[in-house]
């Protein structure tokens, strides 16, 4: 399985991006899946997870309301939708995939859960 993670960009406060994290392979479709960001000087935080059949997501409390993490498995393809942004939101984005656990009904909060990493896209909000 390898990872793409693409959408990134621009964008002034109040604006919106949508961020895909493409997988190839079928089998990316039993995989728990999350969204991190890091910004520079700072660790890299859970932004959104979602369980392998996106029967159940998570939001990190600051971006709950705004975001939401969404997947059509028949598309390999994992979303983030990014309302309301704000210039905190400004980071490398980063998609993962935990393959050790396929068909795990639980989504993964953890960055150490997650053992497959796409290489980032830089979202950056201007005030």
């Amino acid at each position: 399985v390898q990872l793409q993670a693409s959408g990134g960009g621009l964008v002034q406060a109040g604006g919106s991006l949508r961020l895909s994290c493409a997988a190839s392979g079928r089998a990316f479709s039993i995989y728990k899946v999350g969204w991190f960001r890091q910004a520079p000087g700072k660790e890299r935080d859970i932004v959104a997870a979602i369980n392998f059949s996106g029967s159940r997501t998570y939001h990190a409390d600051s971006v709950k309301g705004r975001f939401t993490i969404s997947r059509d498995n028949a598309k390999s393809t994992v979303y983030l939708q990014m309302n309301n942004l704000k210039p905190e939101d400004t980071a490398v984005y980063y998609c993962a995939a935990d393959r050790r656990n396929p068909g795990d009904p639980t989504v993964g909060y953890l960055d150490r859960e997650y053992d497959y990493w796409g290489q980032g896209t830089q979202v950056t909000v201007s005030s």
